[in-house]
């Protein structure tokens, strides 16, 4: 989504009367304000941080406040309060995640990495570089590896979305600059120009960064580079990753916002549990 939309977006949804794909004109006046009032004041259960009524405009396809915002519906309709159709939606299987799911294998040999080599926590990330969320969340994963410099190690997975049409590119040349040493250096170049990253953009990126651009444009269109981005989504798919930025804790998803306050707490339970040597299921390989 353009910078441009995405901020218009961020401030309708405190006024929209409307919102996509809910249908509300079943609603009374009365009834209609009731959902509209909760649908603003709620968060969404995907995890994006936002409410739900900001997630149906800021990102339509979203499941989660779909689903939720029909089943407040209902509830509505039916005469309940608005505090029994919020605990309606929540318990339903739309309502919030546990925070730490159960731990999954992702294969993580070759994909680039940072931090301490022999941090005993491993964070993975999904990420699309034309993602307004995933560049938000970058200073927050920098303040996370800075604060846990000798705890954690991320490494970065490919996700690019099919809904952002530079994603795939940046994401090729993202794994091209990484056979030149300079993965990290063209990750925050990409994300720092998220607004266009057309070949012509990325390569002047790549100049600017110390890059060889010829060696690089030309393995941005190896069959070795694409399948390196293909295997990425793949192993986002078999981890059930829908949206980006994702994250996994030694292998569980983590479903809450990306900030160094909410994810302390769990950092620290964790890198506790490891500690205690309770950690009894491998999580990466």
């Amino acid at each position: 989504m353009p910078l441009a939309v995405f901020l218009m977006s961020a401030q309708a949804w405190k006024t929209a009367s409307t919102l996509p794909g809910i249908e509300l004109s079943g609603l009374s006046a009365q009834q209609k304000a009731t959902v509209l009032k909760i649908l603003r004041s709620e968060d969404c259960s995907c995890g994006c941080g936002m409410k739900l009524a900001e997630c149906r405009i800021a990102d339509p396809k979203c499941d989660y406040s779909t689903n939720m915002a029909k089943i407040i519906i209902d509830s509505v309709k039916q005469g309940k309060t608005p505090e029994q159709a919020v605990e309606a939606a929540k318990n339903s299987k739309w309502g919030p995640p546990k925070t730490l799911e159960a731990a999954v294998k992702i294969p993580i040999t070759g994909a680039p990495v940072t931090g301490a080599a022999d941090a005993p926590l491993t964070i993975v990330e999904f990420s699309d570089f034309q993602c307004p969320y995933c560049a938000a969340a970058v200073p927050q994963i920098r303040a996370i590896l800075k604060a846990y410099s000798s705890q954690i190690k991320l490494i970065f997975k490919q996700f690019p979305l099919e809904e952002h049409p530079q994603a795939d590119l940046a994401a090729t040349a993202a794994v091209a600059a990484q056979k030149q040493g300079k993965f990290w250096q063209m990750h925050d170049a990409l994300f720092a120009h998220s607004d266009d990253l057309s070949r012509k953009s990325i390569l002047s990126l790549a100049k600017d960064i110390g890059l060889n651009t010829d060696k690089l444009e030309a393995d941005m269109d190896t069959t070795e580079v694409r399948q390196t981005v293909q295997r990425d989504v793949q192993d986002g798919t078999n981890a059930d990753v829908q949206g980006t930025p994702t994250i996994f804790i030694d292998g569980q998803r983590y479903n809450g916002a990306i900030t160094l306050d909410a994810l302390k707490p769990i950092l620290d339970a964790e890198l506790k549990r490891l500690e205690a040597g309770n950690k009894t299921v491998a999580a990466v390989h």
